[in-house]
């Protein structure tokens, strides 16, 4: 069996879990988030752990327990504390700027760019060169900066960029005369 799905999910007294079938409700302090298991995966229940098992031995059955394991995981904790990752402009003139729905970047084009923010996801800028892309659903937060990075993604010269905060940027020597 997989070694992810063995482990046990802990969840947290806040956080309340209903299985219609095979549809699963996650709901916590900061939203609601649904996922449709396969009819390859079973859920048991034990006081405040979640266990996810397979149904048989196939192949097939053991991976899908994993990542159904790592899935309610990840929804536990986006209901319980959230997501969030951060990114960081590099570059002279490069800002971002918060308005409701819609996050204003000026990354070195001739155009500003308006990005909207999808439903769930809140953007916040400390400064004008940090971004903070916030919501309860971990893939659709990836999903965001991802987008946010790709306007402009970090050059191996000088560094100039949208890139993530832990990212380390390779650079490249320049040419020789």
């Amino acid at each position: 069996m997989s070694r992810i799905a063995n482990m046990p999910i802990s969840v947290p007294s806040a956080v309340e879990i209903t299985a219609d079938g095979q549809l699963l409700t996650v709901k916590g302090p900061r939203g609601t988030l649904q996922h449709r298991m396969h009819d390859l995966v079973t859920l048991a229940r034990e006081d405040a752990e979640l266990s996810i098992s397979a149904r048989d031995t196939s192949k097939q059955a053991m991976a899908l327990s994993g990542t159904t394991r790592s899935l309610l995981n990840n929804m536990v904790t986006g209901v319980s504390d959230g997501f969030e990752k951060k990114l960081q402009l590099v570059g002279v003139g490069y800002r971002a700027q918060a308005k409701g729905k819609v996050l204003n970047l000026t990354l070195g084009f001739s155009h500003p760019i308006d990005y909207e923010l999808p439903e769930g996801i809140t953007a916040e800028t400390p400064s004008q060169t940090e971004v903070l892309i916030k919501g309860i659903d971990k893939q659709q937060v990836g999903q965001v900066a991802a987008e946010i990075r790709a306007f402009r993604p970090p050059e191996p010269y000088k560094g100039k960029g949208v890139r993530y905060s832990d990212e380390a940027v390779v650079r490249k020597e320049a040419k020789k005369k």
